[in-house]
């Protein structure tokens, strides 16, 4: 599987379907659709150089405010799929993500994503820290 990756501002995060990830009829389990999206976001934030683990050290935060979710098609057992992933809209506090996962390309299940920040101390909102928010802004 290719390694994880931007292209023309989209993030393409590659993953394999586990036996683990399906239910009882060899499909993904509808839930599991929610991990790799989350899986996603966070590898796309890495490679981005914002580590999220540095960030609750300061209190800070990124948390799913909301989320809707479509399924088209069943991923199954040992599928390789690809989590494609791209902001659709930039706030200071907040992000919306548009994400899509494909099976040899063809649209699995989509979803659009709205995580907002906040001071973890306060659970209050939080401005986005300026160098995060650029490095966001670049691949907008």
């Amino acid at each position: 599987m290719p390694n994880p990756s931007f292209i023309d501002n989209t993030y393409f995060y590659y993953l394999r379907v586990f036996y683990e990830d399906t239910d009882a009829g060899g499909v993904v389990y509808h839930a599991n659709y929610l991990k790799f999206y989350e899986r996603a976001r966070s590898e796309m934030m890495n490679t981005l150089g914002v580590r999220q683990q540095d960030l609750l050290a300061e209190n800070f935060a990124f948390i799913v405010k909301s989320f809707s979710v479509d399924n088209i098609q069943a991923a199954r057992f040992n599928s390789e799929l690809v989590v494609k992933t791209r902001i659709k809209t930039l706030k200071k506090a907040s992000i919306i993500f548009e994400q899509w996962i494909e099976c040899d390309e063809q649209l699995i299940n989509r979803a659009e994503v709205l995580v907002a920040t906040i001071n973890l101390a306060e659970m209050k909102p939080l401005r986005i820290p300026d160098y995060i928010y650029e490095e966001l802004l670049r691949v907008c």
